[in-house]
């Protein structure tokens, strides 16, 4: 399904289902102008998404000859169906540099097996690392290798015909997810740095201190830029950007709390065990109903909450097998000093 979301520059979002996943869908964004086009992302590497990518840029006649494919960052989601779109095509693909090399790691490095190390010392069952390895849709659906792409830094443009593209690096989500800004039109292409109907997901990533900590700063860094326009990789955009950037901001603070509470009634506890009490918005399911691809993401953002916790001092990770985390202070002391202020 094509959409046509903007007429000057010429915007159309291609709607690619994510079967079986609770983000229901990606929106591809494919910008044109004079002649040349920019895709934005591309879905998981899957038949459903694969389909519904060539019809919508069959329906709007995309020539290969003059187009490039921007990725805003790693996940599969996003990049999965690189290959499938790109291969044989000559066409040049944008990546940010961060995100980029962290994604060769991922594929021919050894990442992913000291991720699936650092949750097995967080409290993740063994047997569920094991298990995610084949139904983990980061791996199963991502791309079928290594792609060649060229390197993106903050404040880099992409020159589209007349249209100028400006890159803003918003680590969180993603150790270097970008966005796209249009300063002419003020239209910002958000990625999964800002949704309006979920919350993206900030999860504690190998070689970051504290993934929460970047990204709230990331958000402060976007509430600056004037906005006419946000465009999200996922559902849809129904709020004004600027209250989105402060609801979910308090919702961390919301979730630091609760995080706070539940070490103080029950320390010492895993971060799998933390994640076990704590409220997340599963349609009321309990967390032994929980598929075990949702724990997983439960669980890297009950850790990111923690390196919060543990950066600013405010709790202690005591050493084991299994790591177990305890605060420093009383629960109302930890709550003060919770800063979710802009650093300068």
């Amino acid at each position: 399904m094509v959409t046509k979301i903007n007429d000057k520059p010429t915007i159309f979002q291609i709607h690619i289902p994510l079967p079986d996943n609770p983000l229901k869908n990606l929106n591809c964004y494919v910008l044109q102008s004079k002649g040349e086009t920019l895709i934005i992302d591309t879905g998981f590497n899957r038949p459903e998404c694969k389909q519904a990518m060539e019809e919508g840029l069959s329906e709007l006649g995309v020539d290969f000859c003059h187009t490039s494919l921007f990725l805003t960052h790693l996940h599969s989601d996003h990049t999965g169906l690189v290959y499938n779109l790109m291969q044989g095509k000559n066409c040049p693909i944008y990546m940010g540099k961060t995100d980029y090399d962290y994604f060769v790691d991922t594929t021919v490095g050894d990442t992913w097996i000291q991720t699936e190390h650092r949750f097995e010392q967080e409290g993740f069952p063994k047997e569920y690392t094991t298990a995610l390895r084949n139904t983990n849709p980061a791996r199963s659906f991502a791309p079928s290798g290594v792609f060649p792409a060229i390197m993106m830094y903050d404040g880099d443009t992409l020159q589209i015909g007349d249209c100028t593209l400006k890159t803003i690096l918003v680590a969180g989500h993603t150790p270097g997810q970008m966005c796209l800004y249009i300063e002419k039109e003020q239209i910002l292409f958000t990625a999964d740095h800002i949704l309006f109907d979920i919350t993206p997901n900030i999860t504690s990533w190998i070689g970051v201190k504290d993934s929460l900590g970047d990204y709230i700063q990331s958000l402060y860094k976007i509430k600056k830029i004037p906005i006419q326009l946000a465009l999200p990789a996922h559902r849809k955009n129904h709020m004004n950007v600027y209250e989105r950037i402060d609801q979910i901001i308090e919702h961390h603070k919301i979730r630091l709390e609760n995080t706070i509470d539940i070490l103080a009634q029950n320390q010492p506890l895993t971060a799998y065990e933390t994640a076990s009490f704590m409220k997340w918005s599963m349609r009321g399911k309990c967390w032994e109903d929980f598929p075990i691809t949702q724990r997983w993401f439960a669980v890297g953002e009950t850790m990111a909450h923690l390196d919060y916790l543990l950066v600013r001092g405010l709790a202690q990770k005591i050493p084991g097998v299994v790591f177990k985390y305890r605060l420093l202070y009383s629960a109302e002391n930890c709550k003060k000093r919770i800063d979710l202020s802009e650093k300068n």
